[in-house]
């Protein structure tokens, strides 16, 4: 019996993880806020973490349009715990994926576009 399409992109986020071992957590999410696929710890609540990466990616695009700096590559958010990075997925997704503070984020960034280029295939 062959994988789902969801069971599939639950393997590639994991193995995204595996590469990046900085990367705590990571979650593929419809542009309409819907959860497609999840690598997040069960603390953290999927209906949420989905509602606000497609918030924060629909704003994204907004200001870098109304900027004037092209299309989106990614959303970059810094706290005093870790980063949280949103790259877009095609045109219907976004991955979101959480790193701690100390994580090489040039890793992280190479990490998530490989991701991003396997998962526009299963996304579509």
């Amino acid at each position: 019996m062959s994988a789902s399409r969801s069971e599939l992109m639950v393997h590639r986020l994991r193995a995204m993880q595996a590469a990046a071992p900085d990367i705590e957590a990571s979650a593929i999410v419809s542009v309409d806020g819907l959860i497609m696929a999840s690598a997040l710890p069960a603390e953290v609540e999927e209906d949420r973490v989905s509602a606000m990466s497609a918030a924060m990616l629909s704003l994204g695009e907004r200001i870098a349009s109304e900027l004037g700096r092209g299309g989106l590559e990614q959303v970059y958010i810094r706290g005093s715990g870790g980063f949280i990075v949103l790259t877009s997925v095609g045109q219907e997704a976004v991955l979101t994926t959480l790193a701690r503070q100390e994580a090489k984020l040039g890793l992280i960034f190479l990490e998530m576009r490989r991701a991003a280029e396997d998962l526009v295939k299963l996304v579509g």
